[in-house]
């Protein structure tokens, strides 16, 4: 149930800021996720405990591209952007699964 919650974390400078310094984790959500649903989905994902729960919808944006047959007008998706804050000791990895092993690869090129 939480995978359908939580579509992905945001990942940007602003947001990488906000979890160092705040301890706040910024996520793209399901568009009628309420804050209670986020949270449950986001303890239950990371194994962490909850502060708060912020919620944003971010409004559509109108595109317009040139295309062989004339101009196409449309709109952008309707997103939901949540803001968790963890408690104090807790911090969550996006990283922690890659493993970037940058020596070995300059072994096989000094090798060649």
């Amino acid at each position: 149930m939480s995978k359908n919650i939580i579509l992905r974390p945001v990942v940007s400078e602003k947001t990488e800021k906000m979890s160092e310094s705040e301890n706040r984790y910024v996520f793209f959500v399901h568009n009628k996720a309420t804050k209670p649903e986020i949270k449950e989905a986001v303890e239950e994902m990371f194994e962490v405990s909850v502060l708060k729960v912020n919620t944003c919808i971010l409004p559509r944006k109108s595109k317009t591209r040139y295309t062989k047959t004339g101009f196409l007008n449309g709109k952008t998706a309707l997103r939901k952007k949540a803001i968790v804050t963890l408690s104090e000791n807790d911090e969550l990895d996006f990283y922690g699964d890659i493993d970037l092993d940058l020596d070995a690869d300059n072994e096989e090129e000094d090798l060649d």
